[in-house]
């Protein structure tokens, strides 16, 4: 073909919106959260449980209640009908109708998610994202298991090195829907009204009750006794409050959830997390499957840093109008103020799921979902702005063998192979340069760019001699190890492994997130 009448392809290279790829510090410290989140689960006895990415459109069908628009469904090409998951715990209640025989399993899974939401991606709002699950699935005396699920949240988030920045806000399903009885709330309005209820996080009351009485047709008088009781919050305090209240108790759904609520709490004390409980009557959870207790963490960052409906809030909806014309739904939202990074992690109850499915198999379950992104988000911001934190390191590697020599230097490539080989023998993480005689600077700045704490040095004389040299990367002038220390060859792996050990400061997510105490977080 002539040249002239060639095609020319052009590509519009990016991502999808509310997707992003992952390299470099990002990935590593993703996956050292992913390590820190899973070492959790396994010491509480979680087995590891994966599901395909995509399900039958009916099995998530009537799970989500108004977030169901928000399921991904996949193009007919003439087989069945599926549509990517839209979170971890429906298909584990499917796995559990398939497998009846299992009536009691403690399950964990990491993997993605998909949902059409709009994206804020710098704040962890994506549309593909990562969930860590543990879920307790069986039939046990009440309570038990839902407190240990809190106690693996406290524990996930002490590990990141968090230091009770974070609160759990716990509420249950039926005293909600006793609450709204007593309220008078008609049965066939009480998710909807629950779904606006659970709002209150992010839109002041007024917006709320607008939403219950224009939109969903709530009487105003019913509205106002809801608040009433939406605004309450607190610990002990409150259960007591709630259970001398004669109309409250007088309903059988609400005193049922604050029995089970009393018992939850008992067993929080003596599992030592009770201080980081917020007993908070606004949390609903809009998800339609859950029956029992239900919880979400919240931090620096998940609520909005301007409310919406407030004055501010206009102010900004009012500039971005001049900004731009037309504000699509998939637009980026990272710079909206009125919007948050939201829950950091959220579960609950849900005894009746996998009944659904299959009734002779129901069992009870209760669980708890990490939002990872959400996480990474809020991590990564703390390190940004604490400016004397140490950068995340891009590399996990920590050694990286070179040589150096005279005239006539031959590179010693095979000595560094053999010094790397005995390194990866006794498990340390090691690179060494691929040119066969590599300048010495060159090596150094190859080390330094992906963070690497430690150079391992052959010289022609001091290898001929049994030993090599220890350098430990970055340390000021005058430092008694500055130009590194002589060890030998045969002692190098336990040397390194020694002082990988002993070196603080970038190489777990804690130690990154401890230098970062008084960083607050902008949303």
């Amino acid at each position: 073909m002539p040249k002239d009448k060639e095609s020319k392809v052009s590509f519009n290279l990016k991502t999808p919106k509310g997707t992003k790829d992952w390299s470099g510090s990002d990935a590593l410290l993703r996956d050292r959260i992913f390590s820190t989140i899973a070492d959790v689960f396994k010491r509480h006895g979680g087995t590891a449980l994966d599901t395909p990415v995509f399900e039958l459109r009916e099995i998530l069908a009537g799970k989500y209640g108004e977030d169901s628009k928000l399921i991904y469904d996949l193009q007919d090409q003439g087989g069945e009908i599926c549509s990517l998951r839209y979170d971890l715990t429906v298909p584990f209640a499917r796995w559990l109708a398939m497998n009846p025989d299992v009536r009691s399993m403690k399950r964990y899974h990491i993997a993605k998610v998909y949902r059409r939401d709009q994206p804020a991606v710098s704040k962890g709002r994506m549309r593909e994202f990562y969930q860590c699950d543990f879920d307790i699935a069986g039939t046990f005396d009440p309570m038990v298991p839902d407190a240990e699920i809190l106690r693996i949240v406290t524990e996930v988030f002490e590990e990141l090195g968090w230091k009770g920045r974070y609160n759990i806000k716990i509420n249950h399903r039926k005293i909600l829907d006793g609450l709204f009885e007593v309220c008078g709330v008609p049965a066939d309005k009480i998710r909807p009204i629950s779904s606006a209820v659970d709002k209150l996080d992010k839109m002041p009351w007024e917006d709320v009750r607008k939403e219950m009485v224009d939109e969903k047709g709530l009487d105003g008088a019913v509205a106002d006794r809801i608040w009433s009781y939406a605004q309450k919050k607190g610990g002990r305090e409150l259960l007591d409050g709630l259970l001398a209240d004669e109309t409250l108790t007088a309903n059988p759904n609400a005193k049922a959830g604050l029995d089970d609520m009393a018992l939850l709490m008992d067993y929080l004390e003596a599992f030592g997390v009770l201080d980081r409980i917020s007993f908070d009557l606004s949390l609903a959870r809009g998800l339609d499957y859950y029956t029992g207790v239900i919880y979400e963490v919240v931090t620096e960052g998940s609520a909005p840093a301007v409310q919406k409906g407030s004055a501010e809030a206009q102010a900004v909806q009012k500039k971005g109008k001049k900004d731009k014309a037309k504000t699509l739904e998939d637009d980026d939202r990272s710079n909206d103020p009125t919007l948050g990074v939201g829950s950091v992690a959220a579960g609950g109850r849900y005894d009746n799921l996998v009944g659904m499915f299959l009734p002779k198999a129901q069992i009870p379950c209760v669980g708890v979902s990490f939002g990872v992104d959400r996480i990474f988000s809020i991590t990564k911001a703390r390190i940004e702005r604490e400016k004397s934190a140490e950068a995340l390191r891009s590399s996990e590697v920590d050694a990286y063998v070179m040589a150096f020599g005279g005239k006539g230097f031959t590179g010693m490539l095979k000595e560094r192979m053999t010094v790397c080989q005995s390194l990866w023998n006794a498990g340390v993480k090691a690179e060494f340069s691929y040119k066969v005689k590599p300048k010495l600077p060159q090596q150094f700045k190859a080390a330094e760019q992906v963070g690497v704490p430690f150079a391992v040095i052959l010289g022609e004389d001091e290898l001929a001699a049994g030993k090599v040299r220890i350098k430990e990367m970055g340390l000021e002038d005058g430092h008694p190890e500055k130009e590194g220390v002589l060890v030998d060859l045969a002692a190098l792996p336990a040397e390194i492994k020694t002082r990988v050990a002993n070196k603080r400061g970038g190489h777990n997510v804690q130690e990154i997130t401890e230098q970062l105490e008084a960083t607050k977080v902008e949303a």
